[in-house]
């Protein structure tokens, strides 16, 4: 952190945090999760909504050596069984009400579960403190899981100088300075959420988290705290430009940043018609390498559908599919290079392999990088353009969702035979989740049913917005079933 903030380091509903509180709160954290957890690099993980516990984790586990494994509030029991076995956790922190609907079998006979409330009271109660880490940077801080475009969430390994290079870089091209104040909207299970805390942190600016209810209640917390910086993705900004903004609200916002998908022209213009002192940031990023590029502010009016270029600590190619740099104009894959690519997915090294391959010949840094599967073009002034996803993993209302999981929920049920899940797009949400299902024998009531089974077993965003029964899934050329067929119907 710079210098010595006089600004709180983070408010929260029961009062405010300074940066003294904040580094005592840190280092009691640390020594309490060290001795329930005394072997080096063990997992942690944390399953609550934003409060001091899940704000001060991501620092209290890098400090005392362990490796954080921060776990989505919304997902539910069958999600939260399988990141606990995968990571191989030793201590699950929760909320009571979330922990309470885990049932046998859930969590490993190796990990113990500790209430919110009573991991904070222990770590108050300590009467010393940990002192500073003395890592190396590049040793394992946390994993995060995210999900892919098949199979089930897989955790991203990243370092601790992953974490605080993303600061510092973020820190840099937003301009923070100590008098900013973010209001933390994003999941801090989310890199982009949890960088929301670590780079204001690193300017020495303030934290608001909010668990917000409704978009009104975000433009009511800007208004309250005075808040500086707001981060969001595109399905939450569609919702907010539609409301009625106080003019002190308004009026306090700096910058607004975007990533998690694409803003559309519309959108821009109508953001920057709303809130037109603030500088808007559009930014593209992936959990693999944290961040890759951001566009100035400057250029978006100019230019609202580009990527722009990539941010401090990152390289960014055009790969061609010949393997060399792509000539201006051309499509290719974006390749992310240098120290803000992550360490490979946790105990994956197949998916790893696919992902994170040796630099290609024309990078600077060498070294291992993320082949995202995206493709974009560069223009002549070296800004880039999104255009197309290799893969077919769905991103609804800012959530990476795996169609596999949702397509194995459903069959789990017993109600279907066969299931496909789409990402159909959709204004408000990007993409919207539709699942076309063929019905098991003899299974009479299944339309009815398995709406409630999958409210059951899948997160709200997970949630199918419509389900399409069909008598006979189309089979394609090569056996399996036409997914591209099924697309195209829904989207005709």
């Amino acid at each position: 952190m710079r210098g010595e903030p006089s600004a709180p380091a983070l408010v929260l509903r029961e009062g405010t945090l300074s940066f003294e509180d904040l580094r005592t709160r840190v280092a009691r954290l640390a020594g309490w999760l060290a001795q329930r957890a005394p072997e080096k690099g063990a997992r942690v993980a944390s399953w609550a909504a934003k409060g001091e516990l899940t704000c001060l984790m991501p620092l209290a586990a890098a400090r005392s050596g362990l490796v954080h494994v921060p776990v989505n509030p919304l997902l539910k029991r069958a999600q939260v069984a399988h990141i606990l076995g995968d990571s191989g956790a030793s201590l699950l922190v929760g909320t009571p009400a979330r922990l309470a609907t885990l049932e046998p079998g859930d969590v490993p006979i190796t990990c113990a579960t500790v209430e919110e409330g009573a991991a904070l009271a222990g770590a108050a109660a300590l009467d010393r403190e940990l002192p500073p880490s003395a890592a190396d940077p590049a040793e394992l801080a946390a994993i995060l899981y995210t999900s892919g475009s098949t199979g089930r969430p897989k955790g991203v390994m990243l370092s601790h100088a992953n974490m605080w290079l993303g600061a510092e870089s973020v820190t840099d091209y937003l301009g923070l300075t100590r008098d900013d104040r973010a209001l933390a909207v994003l999941p801090l299970s989310f890199d982009y959420g949890q960088n929301q805390l670590l780079s204001h942190w690193y300017a020495g600016a303030s934290a608001v988290p909010l668990d917000y209810l409704t978009p009104r209640d975000v433009v009511k917390a800007v208004s309250r705290h005075g808040v500086t910086t707001l981060a969001a993705v595109p399905p939450l900004w569609v919702q907010l430009v539609e409301l009625e903004w106080p003019a002190d609200a308004a009026g306090s916002l700096r910058r607004l940043t975007n990533s998690g998908g694409a803003l559309t022209v519309d959108l821009v213009r109508r953001l920057r018609s709303l809130f037109p002192q603030a500088r808007l940031f559009p930014m593209y990023g992936l959990t693999e390498a944290f961040r890759s590029t951001f566009l100035d502010p400057a250029l978006v009016d100019a230019h609202p559908t580009s990527m722009g270029k990539a941010i401090p600590h990152a390289e960014v190619l055009v790969i061609g599919d010949n393997g060399a740099v792509a000539e201006d104009g051309e499509e290719g894959e974006l390749v992310h290079c240098g120290p803000l690519v992550a360490q490979g997915y946790w105990q994956d090294a197949a998916r790893s392999a696919e992902r994170f391959r040796p630099a290609p010949a024309a990078s600077h840094y060498g070294g291992t990088a993320v082949w995202s599967g995206d493709r974009v073009r560069r223009d002549a002034d070296g800004l880039l353009y999104f255009a197309g996803r290799r893969d077919a993993m769905i991103k609804s209302a800012g959530n990476r969702i795996s169609p596999q999981e949702i397509e194995e929920a459903a069959l789990a049920t017993g109600l279907v035979a066969e299931a496909v899940a789409l990402g159909i797009p959709d204004a408000r949400l990007g993409h919207a989740v539709h699942l076309v299902v063929r019905a098991a024998p003899g299974a009479g009531h299944a339309a009815e049913e398995l709406p409630l089974r999958l409210k059951q077993d899948l997160p709200n965003f997970m949630q199918p917005h419509t389900i399409h029964w069909r008598a006979a899934m189309p089979i394609g050329p090569n056996g399996k079933i036409d997914r591209t067929g099924l697309y195209q119907e829904l989207t005709a």
